[in-house]
């Protein structure tokens, strides 16, 4: 551990737990997204991602480089809140489970990769740029992943 915190990359074995889950939820949220929906594969993946998101959140809770309860534990609940809203149907079949699914799923990931612009920020931005570079990269990282959303829903939902 000397080694990486050396490396100013992780300060705990806490921090290397939440970065490996965060790695895995976003490779395995892309193929989520990008892959057939339904099928026995997009369930698989889509457990993995749900495990590695509800991991991730949960030692997130744990980290304070802050010193305290920051805005960054405060995102890590509303997606903790977001996964749980996206899998609970899936695994109920409410009423209009899929929609509901698909929706929360989706925004789960394109929070997920709007989160690793903030992760890049605070490791590589000197604080007088950092707000600038999260802001920028997560409203563009929000807006495709808007047109990501509304194009596939347009193909799963023609009504």
């Amino acid at each position: 551990m000397e080694f990486l915190e050396s490396l100013k990359v992780f300060s705990s074995y806490l921090g290397l737990l939440h970065t490996c889950c965060a790695v895995l939820a976003m490779v395995f949220g892309a193929m989520v997204v990008f892959n057939t929906k339904g099928t026995a594969l997009h369930k698989k993946m889509g457990y993995t991602y749900v495990g590695s998101m509800v991991l991730m959140n949960l030692s997130g809770f744990g980290i304070y480089n802050f010193g305290s309860f920051s805005l960054f534990h405060a995102f890590a609940l509303i997606s903790l809140i977001t996964v749980l809203l996206g899998v609970i149907p899936a695994i109920r079949r409410s009423k209009d489970w899929y929609k509901k699914h698909f929706y929360f799923m989706s925004w789960s990931v394109v929070g997920l990769y709007c989160a690793f612009w903030s992760e890049v920020g605070v490791r590589f931005f000197d604080m007088q740029y950092f707000w600038w570079v999260v802001m920028l990269a997560t409203m563009l990282t929000g807006f495709v992943g808007m047109l990501v959303i509304k194009k596939k829903a347009k193909s799963l939902f023609l009504n």
